[in-house]
């Protein structure tokens, strides 16, 4: 179904917005996913603070031209008709990591490439990105990492003074 110009317009300015407040971005395809999964996804996504918009590929060439983020001599080769966008507003890594988790549920998501601190990466290093832990589990391992250093300098101490 063709767009009007008003909704092509529209649709531009809802990517830009979206483009400007993103942390990170994944580009995904999305075809032959059904829609009861592609609700499920969007529910998570929402759940980690990201968001998934759907839009033309030519559509997304011109918001993210319009944002000064060039990518697309990158990309192109390999973008279907359609193209997901999965942003990460609030964590960078969320939208790897639920996009990667969704890929091993339902093989026909694809992961193609993103866009992590406003450079282009492909699908190697968003994949590389959707395998890091989240920041709590690293704070939580550097915490341990701190505790058991000082409880083991407390049993040092406590061995000499006897």
């Amino acid at each position: 179904m063709a767009l009007t110009k008003e909704k092509k317009q529209q649709s531009i300015a809802d990517l830009k917005a979206h483009i400007a407040k993103q942390k990170s971005v994944i580009f995904a395809d999305f075809s032959k996913v059904n829609s009861k999964d592609l609700f499920s996804l969007r529910k998570q996504l929402k759940e980690a603070g990201c968001n998934l918009k759907i839009a033309k590929k030519t559509l997304v060439r011109i918001a993210f031209g319009q944002s000064n983020i060039s990518f697309w001599n990158k990309i192109k080769q390999s973008i279907p008709g359609q193209l997901a966008l999965v942003f990460g507003i609030e964590d960078e890594i969320a939208p790897a990591r639920i996009s990667h988790a969704f890929t091993k549920i339902n093989e026909n998501f694809k992961i193609l490439g993103g866009i992590f601190e406003s450079r282009f990466i492909d699908r190697e290093k968003a994949l590389v990105l959707a395998n890091l832990p989240s920041r709590n589990e690293l704070l939580s391992k550097l915490v341990g990492s701190l505790s058991s250093s000082m409880a083991n300098f407390v049993r040092v101490l406590s061995k000499i003074k006897n």
